[in-house]
């Protein structure tokens, strides 16, 4: 019997029902070579099947023989693995999906329990949990070539790191750049972890909030103060739902990842804070 369709995608987190079974993506791995391990849950049996297969290799699907046809990332959280049902001896067509390249960072070193209390001392409020944890691992890190997050317009630069604990370096240090990045800006319910070119990268000093926000330098404007502090702080953005999901999103930049030059007819805007909607 033939399913209903011979090509479905499945998403990370999600199944998709191809005709006689239900299929799931437990994990991938860009390799080389590149790999997955998909589940297949046959609507009219209570076992389900798990295939560990490279690109391009088949498996049995009931009677039916799928591949492994292809495989889109654009982080180590957000993928879309391409499965095809093929005939006997059927060609693969050639993949066209986007592989996430792994941040190239530098950490610093680390930082033990007595060290973080007394950081935190000095900003006068605790660390949010995920952030606090990645920085006693790492005490900030540098990246070895330009990095940023698709469609998010700022660029983390070598000498414009991730903050960590280094008075005997106030660039790099992360209680100096409240001083200087957030307290202009920001009021002291935010703290800033980044300067990168394009605006800051920021998380919140309240409790329960994980997530790492970005605001653009086109809105860092306006007197000090509470007021404009208030405007200002509505235009945070939350780019990641933790620090660790912000490292999985950072993709080292290549030119061939640069969109191509256009020429827009007048009125046309090409304000770059409206990444949200593309």
């Amino acid at each position: 019997m033939r399913s209903f369709t011979h090509l479905t995608a499945i998403p990370n987190n999600a199944t998709a029902d191809v005709g006689p079974a239900r299929f799931g993506v437990r994990w991938v791995d860009v390799g080389p070579p590149v790999r997955a391990e998909i589940i297949v849950m046959p609507f009219r049996s209570d076992e389900d099947f798990a295939y560990e297969v490279t690109l391009g290799e088949t498996f049995a699907v009931g009677e039916e023989t799928w591949r492994f046809a292809d495989l889109d990332m654009s982080s180590t959280d957000e993928w879309e693995v391409t499965v095809r049902r093929v005939d006997e001896n059927e060609v693969m067509e050639p993949p066209t999906g986007r592989l996430w390249k792994a941040a190239r960072l530098r950490p610093y070193g680390q930082l033990d329990e007595t060290q973080l209390q007394s950081v935190e001392a000095a900003l006068g409020a605790r660390l949010p949990l995920h952030y606090r944890d990645w920085l006693s691992r790492n005490n900030g890190a540098q990246p070895e070539v330009e990095h940023h997050i698709p469609g998010v317009p700022f660029t983390l630069l070598p000498e414009r790191p991730l903050f960590g604990v280094h008075p005997q370096y106030p660039p790099f240090d992360l209680v100096h750049a409240q001083r200087v990045h957030r307290d202009p800006w920001l009021s002291p319910a935010w703290l800033i972890i980044a300067n990168p070119s394009g605006g800051l990268l920021v998380v919140s000093a309240q409790l329960g909030d994980e997530n790492v926000y970005f605001v653009h330098e086109l809105d860092l404007v306006g007197p000090p103060g509470p007021p404009a502090s208030a405007a200002r702080e509505r235009k945070l953005r939350a780019v990641a739902w933790s620090m660790y999901e912000l490292i999985g999103r950072l993709t080292p930049m290549e030119l061939d990842q640069l969109p191509p030059a256009q020429i827009l007819p007048p009125g046309t805007s090409t304000d770059p804070r409206n990444y949200q909607d593309g």
